[in-house]
């Protein structure tokens, strides 16, 4: 290995572009594997996502006893039964729509040339519409059988009628007209039999299968691993039973609304609705097109057309805000933008049946990216969830200079939470961030100012929210990143909703300045100091920030507080705090003194750092510094038999 600072530098330099060619290699390569292997692919595919339906099915059979194969070929036989007798119903019922479709011509063009006539009256519509009632008539005309030939026509003689010519293709041998029939019908039932044969070895070697993805995945944590795999089949068998059911239930009531309009075949489109219903987004409006040309032309009028429309525009709706959120939650999990990129590659990649397996497809890989470690890009490519955390966007819009974003998503998170579980999980873990690079260098102080000054235009703007009580709960949709905030901080401490009143504080904390809050003088710690002063003013007690040189000459009695909390950040030299302490003590005799170290410590340090630097509290969260000021307020301020300690769980 060569030991060339200019070589070492030239390989660093082409490192990233050597990996950005070796992935656009691999998803070429996959992508090309996909398309040539999609006969041996689909079949997989769908055998795949049958199994997750119908093993619950099985599972059933086998508590009662019933043998694992025959368990499997019994449901498996059922489920293709009733996939044949609904195909050989579409097929019947789309033969007979198309043996009536020439006499619903005859309405079609009566209707067409009103409308012409209606538009003729209307000056410039009618050359706007012209070429459309054109094609329509051109439509109309193929759709109407040929005429019979009267005697009239018999008549005629050869000069007065077009001489017809026809060329026909020379006649093939039985033996290539046996290969194009057969081909058009063992190609359907070759991947029927795949399908039907991979379905039924899925489920008979389904522990085994679950084995061989487990080692795949990482058999160093055996526990974990077979956690997240029986989680991710269980949650996308419930998915795809309650899609199912779903689209069947919205086929079904499609087809009765049909049937009671009389719009013909009403089976038939029902079933089309609920196929194509797994197409999200676009599906349901698919289904619509073709009962309503129909309706357009079996019916005289337009009462009809509108009922079939009004039909759709009610059933689709509640299918999809009213019962699918009940079935399987607000969403699939998938974001919109990933819907569309994966119908339009699995299309192009498979066709009719890609679309229709698309969701499912994309569903499987996000539900693997959330529980498989080594998937966990699968997740931040099509998953719905915000790539990153509520932290690290709160930090990110203080890097942008975009304060306004974040106080927009801050007001929308103190809807269902405390301000102080905000402070605590969200700001103070940004402030941490910023500290961290600033330490690092990667912050220069102009820099540190602007992210600063962001810090502290939001604490000041939420600061003037609502003072007291908890925060109102909002039964209107918050957006993704609140959501995945609330679910990320968890629920308030129990100390966040208290708020004592002037009668239940000790004489001492009865003052508009009961508690001195004195930053440390960093870049951020202005902020954090801000913070812990208005946690502890919303919940009752007086608080206010000073600078640090305001216990240099002393307090005046009058203005000496109950409590004085320093806030640390990025904590100094001990000896620095030590001095900072003993000069509080002057400046203000008998008062409790509480120190914030605004960084996740386990708690034998902190307690070496408490007893280090002489204070009688000692915090990391601003919810653990309220918990310590009401207890000492309601005790009146008296030291404790043992300082107290209280470091975040």
């Amino acid at each position: 290995m060569t030991t060339d600072p200019v070589t070492q530098r030239l390989l660093r330099q082409a490192l990233p572009v050597v990996t950005t060619l070796a992935s656009l290699l691999l998803v070429v390569t996959l992508a090309g594997a996909l398309y040539f292997g999609r006969d041996i692919l689909v079949p997989v595919a769908l055998a795949i996502l049958l199994s997750f339906v119908l093993v619950p099915a099985v599972r059933a059979l086998r508590r009662l006893r019933v043998p694992r194969a025959a368990a499997v070929l019994l449901v498996v036989l059922l489920a293709f039964g009733m996939l044949g007798a609904v195909g050989s119903l579409i097929a019947r019922e789309a033969a007979q729509l198309a043996a009536d479709l020439p006499r619903y011509s005859l309405t079609l063009r009566d209707k067409i040339t009103a409308l012409r006539a209606a538009t003729a009256e209307r000056g410039g519509l009618s050359d706007t519409f012209s070429g459309f009632f054109d094609m329509a008539e051109e439509i109309g005309k193929e759709l109407q059988p040929p005429a019979a030939k009267t005697d009239s026509d018999s008549q005629l003689g050869t000069a007065e009628r077009p001489m017809q010519v026809e060329i026909h293709a020379p006649r093939s041998g039985v033996l290539k007209t046996l290969g194009s029939v057969a081909g058009g019908v063992l190609h359907p039932l070759a991947t029927l039999g795949l399908i039907l044969l991979f379905t039924i070895f899925i489920l008979l070697q389904r522990e085994d299968l679950r084995n061989r993805a487990i080692r795949l995945a990482g058999s160093s944590d055996l526990r974990r691993t077979t956690a997240a795999i029986d989680d991710a089949t269980s949650r996308l068998s419930r998915f795809f039973i309650a899609q199912l059911i779903l689209n069947v239930a919205f086929g079904l009531v499609i087809g009765v609304g049909l049937w009671f309009i009389g719009v013909p075949s009403p089976i038939l489109f029902g079933v089309i609705a609920g196929i194509s219903r797994f197409v999200p987004y676009v599906g349901a409006v698919i289904s619509a097109v073709l009962p309503l040309a129909i309706a357009v032309a079996v019916d005289p009028g337009w009462s009809m057309a509108i009922q079939v429309a009004i039909l759709f525009l009610i059933v689709e709706p509640i299918a999809g805000h009213v019962v699918e959120p009940l079935l399987y939650g607000h969403s699939t999990g998938i974001s919109p933008v990933a819907v569309i990129l994966a119908a339009t590659l699995w299309t192009f990649l498979w066709g009719p049946i890609g679309l229709l397996l698309a969701t499912p497809l994309t569903v499987c890989l996000v539900v693997l990216g959330r529980h498989v470690e080594r998937l966990w890009f699968l997740d931040v490519i099509l998953g719905d969830r915000p790539a990153l955390g509520p932290q690290e966007i709160f930090y990110q819009r203080m890097l942008a200079g975009d304060p306004a974003e974040a106080i927009d998503q801050g007001r929308l998170f103190l809807k269902e939470r405390a301000l102080v579980t905000y402070y605590d999980e969200v700001v103070l873990a940004g402030l941490r961030m910023a500290q961290e690079d600033a330490a690092r260098g990667m912050l220069d102080r102009e820099r540190q100012g602007e992210v600063g000054a962001g810090f502290r235009a939001v604490v000041e703007t939420l600061g003037q929210a609502r003072k007291r009580g908890l925060p109102r709960r909002s039964r209107k949709p918050v957006g993704a990143e609140a959501e995945a905030a609330f679910a990320a901080v968890g629920p308030d401490r129990r100390a966040a909703g208290i708020v004592l009143r002037p009668e239940d504080l000790a004489p001492a904390w009865r003052g508009g300045s009961a508690v001195l809050c004195v930053p440390s003088g960093g870049a951020f710690d202005e902020a954090a100091t801000l913070m812990l002063a208005q946690t502890l003013s919303r919940h009752g007690l007086g608080a206010r920030v000073a600078p640090s040189n305001v216990l240099r000459d002393g307090l005046p009695e009058a203005e000496r507080p109950a409590m004085i909390c320093f806030s640390y950040l990025d904590p100094i030299s001990l000896s620095q705090i030590r001095l900072t302490i003993r000069r509080a003590r002057k400046a203000a005799p008998g008062v409790t003194i509480l120190v914030g170290f605004w960084r996740e410590r386990d708690p034998a340090s902190l307690g070496r750092l408490r007893r280090a630097i002489s204070a009688d509290l000692l915090v990391t969260s601003l919810s653990d510094a309220l918990d310590a000021a009401l207890e000492r307020a309601q005790a009146g301020g008296t030291p404790a038999a043992a300082p107290v300690l209280r470091a975040a769980e």
